[in-house]
C-alpha cells in the first residue's frame, strides 16, 4: 500500500517495528544545502510566527512590563516592516536538574499559567521567536514541543502523563522485575529492528529509547515519534510555539573537543547541520539515513525516513549519560534484567560510549565543508551538546541570519563543587568567537569565571551587551560589512540559585519523587520571576526595557529614565577590558578596512583551533584530556558510591 505524505511517498510495512527506518521516495527539493542563510521553511515559519509574537509582545509590554509613557502597539507595529523584535530562549544542560529547573523557568514565562501573569513574566514564552535546548535542556524543549507544546502546568496537574521520575530511568518499574524486563525487552526489539534494517546502532539508541518512556505517554513510548513530525503538530502549524532547536557536538572517535575546535550541530524541525566552517551545511532531518554523496542521494528513487526518532535526537544531545547504560551490568541487578541488558549491549557499538552514530553520513563528500574528518567519514559522529563546555545553547541564537535582538538564557549547569553555575558556559561562548570556528558570530563582552563569581553575577540576573555602540571593535573583528553593532543580541543571563529549594542536585541524580519535582519546578519559577518579584518588584519592567533596547538603538531613540535605572541595576558594563581574556587585541580592529572579508583564509592571523583538524595542538589535547578525565572520574566515582543502591527493592 502506498501512502502520500507531502511531496514524497512511502511503502507501509505492517510488520515493521515503529523505531526502524524504512525506504521512501526522495523529495523534490534538495536534501542537503549550504549554510548560506536560514532555510526557506524556517524563513516561512518565522515570518508567520512573528505575526503572533508581535501581538504577544504588545500585550506583554503593556500589561506586564507596564512601561511609562510608552505606546507598545505603535512601537511594535510602526517598525515591524523594518525589523521585528526577535527574542530567543536558551535552556542549558544538566540532566534532570536542568530539565526541572528549566521547566519552572519556562512556566514563569507562560501566559497560559495564571501564576505567571500575576507573579511572573507570563507572555514572554508566547513572545519568543526561537527556543533552544541542550542535553537536559533538550529533554525539556523536546518533551514540551513534541507533546504539542504543552504547558508545564499540564504536567503538574497530571493532564499529561510524562516525567514520572520517582523510579530511576534504568529501573522504571521499581520492585516489579517483570515490568523492568519488559521495558528492556521493548528497547532491545526497537534497537534490533533498526540494525536489522541495515543501520548501525549505538548506546545512544538505547539511551534515547529509555528517555522516550518518560517523555511520551503513548502505548509504544514514542517509538514512532520523529523529530520532523514536529512539522505536523497543530501548535507548529498555527505558529503558536517558538521555533525549537536542540544542540549537539561533532566528535570523531579518538579526538578531543573544546569550545574552539568543536563543530556545533543544531537540529530543528526541518534540518540537522552546522553553521561552522568545518561543515557549513544542513540536511533535511526527515531524510537522515539516506545514502548521500555531495548532497545528492545515491539512489534518486529511494531515500530513507524514520531515522530521526525523537528520542534518538534528544539522546544524542545528552549522550554523556550513555555511561549509565554500560555501568548497569556491573551492579547487583537481578539476573533476568542483566540478561536482557547483555543482549542489547552485545549488538550495539560502545567503543566510544558518548558517540551517537549517524550512518550513513548525510554530509559525505559535501564540497562546502572544511573538515575532512567530517566529509570523508561514512558515519557522522555526534555527542552531547555540552562536551565543549558551552552548556547553554547560545549557538543557534547568535547566528546573524536569525537576527535576534535579545536572548534569555537559563543556566542550570553544575560548574562548582556545590553544583551551581559559575559562568563557564557564557565565557566559553564569548571566547569561541575569536577562533576560526566562531568568527562571524559576534557575542557581547562577558567576564571570565573568577570575575563572574567575584561580582556576584551568579546570584542575580545580568544583562550583557547593553550598549551596542561599545561593541564596535568587536564587530570590526568579525569583518562582516553587512552587520551593525545593533545586530549583536543583548543577553539576559539567569543562573540557577536557591529561592525556596536547594535545586543544585547532582547531574547524575536519576530519580525524583513528586515532592522533589514540584520543588525543583517551583524554585525555577522563582529564578525567572526573581522570587515572585520579592527581590525586585520592577523586574518585569526591566525585562521590557531590555526587550526594546536594540530597536531603540537602531532608531536612535533615547532610553527612558526608568529604563536607564534598570540598566544601571542589571547591566554588566566591564566592556572589552573587563571581559574574559581573549587571544586577540580588539583595539587593532578599529576599521572594517583593516579586515579582509572575502574568505577565512584572508583574515588576519589569530590563535585558533580549526574544527576537528587532523593536527591538534598539545595544549588543546591537554585541556580536552583533563576535562574528559574529570568527567570520567566523576562518573566512575558516582557509580562506585551510588549505583549499587539503585536496584535495592
Amino acid at each position: 500500500m502506498i501512502s502520500s505524505i507531502f511531496n514524497f511517498t512511502f511503502f507501509s510495512q505492517p510488520d515493521r517495528n515503529p523505531y526502524a527506518p524504512f525506504p521512501a521516495t526522495c523529495p523534490d527539493h534538495a536534501i542537503v544545502r549550504e549554510a548560506s542563510n536560514i532555510s526557506d521553511n524556517e524563513k516561512s515559519y518565522i515570518q508567520q510566527r512573528q505575526a503572533v509574537t508581535n501581538k504577544n509582545l504588545i500585550t506583554f509590554l503593556n500589561d506586564r512590563a507596564n512601561l511609562s509613557n510608552f505606546d507598545a502597539e505603535k512601537f511594535i507595529n510602526d517598525y515591524s516592516s523594518e525589523h521585528n523584535i526577535t527574542l530567543g530562549l536558551a535552556f542549558s544542560g544538566g540532566g534532570y536538574r536542568a530539565m526541572l529547573c528549566g521547566a519552572g523557568e519556562m512556566l514563569g514565562l507562560d501566559s497560559r499559567y495564571s501564576g505567571a501573569k500575576s507573579n511572573g513574566l507570563g507572555g514572554l514564552l508566547q513572545s519568543a521567536t526561537y527556543m533552544s535546548g541542550l542535553s537536559g535542556g533538550s529533554w525539556l524543549v523536546g518533551s514540551v514541543v513534541l507533546n504539542d507544546f504543552i504547558s508545564i502546568e499540564d504536567v503538574l496537574n497530571g493532564d499529561i502523563n510524562i516525567w514520572n521520575l520517582e523510579d530511576s530511568i534504568i529501573n522504571p518499574s521499581g520492585i516489579n522485575i517483570f515490568g523492568t524486563v519488559q521495558y528492556y525487552t521493548d528497547i532491545e526489539e526497537a534497537v534490533s529492528a533498526k540494525m536489522d534494517a541495515g543501520f548501525n546502532a549505538s548506546i545512544t539508541d538505547v539511551w534515547g529509547r529509555a528517555l522516550s518512556h518518560q517523555f511520551f505517554p503513548d502505548d509504544n513510548s514514542g517509538e514512532n515519534v520523529t523529530w520532523s513530525s514536529i512539522r505536523n503538530l497543530s501548535s507548529f502549524q498555527d505558529h503558536s510555539m517558538p521555533y525549537p532547536i536542540v544542540v549537539a557536538n561533532g566528535r570523531t572517535p579518538g579526538s578531543y573537543i573544546i569550545n574552539e575546535n568543536s563543530t556545533v550541530f543544531e537540529v530543528s524541525p526541518y534540518e540537522l547541520g552546522s553553521w561552522d566552517p568545518s561543515l557549513n551545511s544542513f540536511s533535511d532531518v526527515q531524510f537522515l539515513g539516506s545514502y548521500m554523496d555531495n548532497g545528492t542521494p545515491n539512489n534518486s528513487d529511494s531515500c530513507i525516513v524514520n531515522f530521526d526518532n525523537a528520542g534518538f535526537i534528544m539522546g544524542t544531545s545528552s549522550s554523556l549519560f550513555n555511561q549509565f547504560i554500560l555501568q548497569l551490568n556491573g551492579t547487583g541487578i537481578p539476573d533476568a534484567i542483566k540478561s536482557v541488558i547483555n543482549d542489547i549491549l552485545s549488538r550495539v557499538s560502545h567503543a566510544e560510549v558518548d558517540i551517537a552514530l549517524y550512518f550513513p553520513n548525510p554530509f559525505r563528500r559535501v564540497e562546502t565543508a572544511a573538515s575532512i574528518n567530517i566529509v570523508l567519514n561514512n558515519t557522522l559522529y555526534l555527542v552531547d551538546g555540552g562536551e565543549d563546555l558551552q552548556n547553554v545553547p547560545y549557538y543557534p541564537l547568535i547566528q546573524p541570519d536569525r537576527k535576534l535582538d535579545i536572548i534569555f538564557a537559563y543556566d542550570n549547569s553544575a560548574d562548582t563543587e556545590q553544583s551551581w553555575p559559575n559562568g563557564t558556559s557564557i565565557s566559553y561562548t564569548y571566547l569561541r568567537q575569536f577562533s576560526d570556528q566562531g568568527r562571524g558570530t559576534p557575542f557581547p563582552f562577558v567576564p571570565g569565571v573568577d570575575d563572574f563569581l567575584d561580582q556576584g553575577l551568579n546570584q542575580r540576573p545580568t544583562f550583557f551587551g547593553c550598549d551596542a555602540e561599545n561593541m564596535t571593535n568587536l564587530l570590526n573583528f568579525h569583518g562582516n560589512p553587512d552587520l551593525n553593532v545593533t545586530d549583536i543580541p543583548l543577553v539576559v543571563q539567569l543562573t540557577n540559585q536557591r529561592f525556596s529549594y536547594n535545586s543544585n542536585t547532582s547531574t547524575f541524580k536519576m530519580s525524583y519523587d513528586d515532592d522533589e519535582v514540584r520543588s525543583m519546578i517551583q524554585n525555577g519559577f522563582e529564578v525567572s520571576s526573581r522570587g515572585n518579584f520579592s527581590d525586585d518588584d520592577n523586574w518585569a519592567r526591566c525585562v521590557g526595557c531590555a526587550i526594546i533596547r536594540r530597536s531603540q538603538e537602531r532608531l536612535g531613540l533615547e532610553q527612558s529614565e526608568e529604563c536607564k535605572e534598570c540598566f544601571d541595576q542589571y547591566c554588566w558594563r566591564g566592556g572589552e577590558k573587563g571581559a574574559a581574556s581573549a587571544t586577540v587585541d580588539l583595539e587593532s580592529y578599529t576599521t572594517l578596512a583593516s579586515i579582509a572579508t572575502s574568505s577565512h583564509s584572508e583574515l588576519p592571523e589569530q590563535s585558533s583551533a580549526t574544527a576537528e583538524a587532523t593536527t591538534t595542538s598539545s595544549t588543546t589535547k591537554k585541556s580536552g584530556g583533563q576535562h574528559r578525565a574529570v568527567i570520567t572520574w566523576s562518573i566512575a566515582s558516582f557509580f562506585v558510591h551510588a549505583l549499587e543502591f539503585m536496584f535495592l527493592f
